[in-house]
């Protein structure tokens, strides 16, 4: 993570031209910047028109006066506005556009929503002007940070409004749709502002300018659109019971097989049989009796923006192929590999090689319905290399099954959307589970390994931001362990459970097995009183030499969570699949929060 951690210095944060760095490519790369600009401005463009179709339907007339703006905010206005969290930001967006004193409360949920994908649009056409500026390999890793998320907001911005607006009269998305991807889009711009929070020059002011109140745009939609519908319980995630996309029965159906509902019949089948018995259509070995040799190669065969599955089998061997990448158009991935420890995918950048956090990745997926199993994802940088990432997933309804996720700090970067991990091992020191997706691990093993001197270890650090984001960590059923080398160091080095990250951090255990190296308190302050009265931490009966509440931090966001109707709001069912679209009951293996 890039705020509040100790970092290694870079080149003095300059933005110097290296006449050794970036040379490769660069006419191509320049071309896609282009094609980029010009789809930024398009969807500009397309959402305003959008907006005014919206206004023109209602009110049955088209604006083509160019006199001053009405500047006094009407009712409609002022009543929308009074669930933002950033109310001033609101009425100014909301004023600025054109028809808005004809705009019902509805409408105005559309043009805020309109409001925001053109501010994100247009900060990704004027970013991606500046990418001939002159950087230093720092400020270039943080500036393609900035494109990536920034693209990807605008991609899941415009679902949002697909969603809300709709077409033929149906909605196109789910209320937990919606909140997903809001909540995606103001993590992205959260990662992307704190690419530059170290260092200083031309790019990060410009790139600085164009951010400016994107994050404040994103949590005024999400305030606005949760109120249109959505309650909350004491902190835990927004449910809304008006709709079901799915009957339940189908759903319960499905669930019972012991995944989520939102994978499909053939997925299921595949997460379970015998790799012999799996026709991939993409075989990667590295003797070149496959398809490929390499993983990079597979990915780039693969269709983008399929909805068909596309399975690619990699064969048992270590893979080391230097920040490996399922982009966002590569959809419906699945990976199948010959099991943990034989099919290694591995790497070891680390921000001691002047990049982000988010750069550093060996592997990293972003591509919705990205499933992994049976196979290790490794970043082998050690503890003194501080931030290196063996898998960072931000990847809508990703499944990682059967999994070893090896490192030391910061490991597993659970970025965003939602996500399921089962059956998998994670090692790490510092904060090895940290990111603001809405993720729950099932019967998987964490294990906390021998940090550096003065360290402690933090299993988790979860960050979000904004309370209307329905994101957090839920640890269910798991075991909470230590490698023998921690063991073996008579209690030098002290584990917690977690810590906050960022205002609103939200991480639960529940009925898992939590070793005696976790520390009596439980968990570790950030900074001083940091989120100390905002965040949620809970434990719901855990059990173990760790597991005793007795000595547990004091803090008023901590609880001991005494109601199965509040744990029950982390499990699978509730808290990552949403009620209108998951039974309730959460998948059939677990019960609920029956183990």
């Amino acid at each position: 993570m890039e705020y509040g951690r100790l970092r290694p210095s870079d080149s003095g944060g300059l933005d110097h031209p290296d006449p050794t760095a970036y040379t490769t490519n660069r006419s191509s790369r320049r071309r896609r910047l282009i094609l980029l600009s010009l789809l930024s401005l398009a969807l500009i463009l397309a959402s305003a028109i959008s907006a005014m179709l919206v206004l023109g339907l209602r009110t049955g007339t088209d604006r083509t006066d160019r006199g001053p703006r009405r500047i006094r905010p009407t009712q409609a206005i002022s009543q929308t506005c009074g669930h933002a969290r950033y109310p001033s930001l609101c009425m100014e967006s909301l004023l600025e556009f054109p028809g808005t004193e004809a705009a019902s409360e509805q409408d105005l949920v559309h043009i805020s929503f309109n409001v925001t994908l053109q501010r994100f649009s247009k900060a990704l056409y004027f970013t991606s002007a500046i990418s001939s500026l002159p950087m230093v390999p720092r400020v270039r890793s943080a500036y393609q940070d900035c494109l990536e998320l920034l693209d990807d907001s605008v991609d899941v911005l415009s679902r949002s409004l697909s969603a809300v607006v709709g077409g033929g009269g149906k909605r196109l998305g789910s209320t937990q749709d919606v909140m997903t991807w809001l909540s995606a889009a103001m993590t992205n711009q959260d990662t992307c502002s704190e690419g530059f929070a170290d260092v200083s020059g031309t790019v990060k002011e410009q790139v600085t300018t164009r951010l400016r109140d994107l994050s404040e745009l994103v949590s005024n939609c999400l305030a606005i659109f949760s109120a249109s519908g959505g309650e909350d319980f004491a902190g835990v995630p927004i449910q809304n019971r008006r709709r079901r996309l799915l009957g339940s029965d189908s759903l319960r159906s499905r669930a019972e097989e012991g995944f989520p509902a939102w994978l499909g019949r053939r997925e299921r089948r595949l997460l379970q049989m015998p790799v012999a018995a799996i026709q991939a259509d993409i075989v990667v070995s590295q003797d070149g009796n496959g398809t490929c040799k390499t993983i990079s190669e597979a990915i780039k065969k693969a269709p983008e923006n399929s909805t068909r599955r596309t399975i690619i089998y990699v064969r048992a061997g270590r893979y080391e192929e230097n920040n490996l990448k399922v982009g966002r158009k590569k959809t419906n991935l699945m990976f199948i590999g010959d099991g943990k420890g034989k099919t290694v995918i591995s790497g070891g950048k680390s921000v001691f090689d002047n990049m982000t956090t988010f750069h550093t990745a060996s592997f990293a997926a972003t591509g919705s319905g990205f499933i992994a199993r049976d196979m290790t994802f490794e970043n082998w940088a050690g503890p003194v290399k501080h931030q290196a990432v063996a898998l960072r997933v931000g990847a809508d309804h990703a499944v990682i099954y059967r999994c070893n996720i090896i490192g030391y700090q910061d490991t597993l970067y659970v970025h965003s959307n939602r996500q399921f991990f089962r059956e998998c091992n994670i090692y790490g020191t510092v904060d090895f589970i940290f990111g603001n997706a809405a993720v729950v691990l099932q019967n998987c093993s964490l294990y906390a390994r021998k940090p550096m001197a003065m360290q402690k270890n933090t299993i988790t650090a979860q960050n979000r931001k904004d309370p209307n984001q329905n994101t957090g960590i839920s640890i269910h059923a798991c075991r909470i362990l230590a490698t023998s080398d921690l063991l073996g160091s008579n209690g030098s080095f002290p584990t917690y459970l977690g810590r906050p990250w960022k205002l609103y951090s939200r991480t639960v255990y529940m009925q898992s097995y939590i070793g005696g190296h976790v520390h009596p308190r439980g968990w570790l302050e950030w900074n001083a009183t940091f989120a100390l009265d905002t965040l949620y931490y809970g434990e719901y009966m855990n059990y173990g030499p760790g597991g005793a509440i007795g000595q547990r931090i004091k803090w008023p966001g901590y609880r001991v969570i005494n109601s199965t109707v509040e744990a029950s709001k982390f499990t699978v069912g509730q808290f990552i699949f949403g009620s209108s679209w998951l039974p309730s009951t959460g998948v059939a293996f677990m019960a609920g929060l029956s183990v």
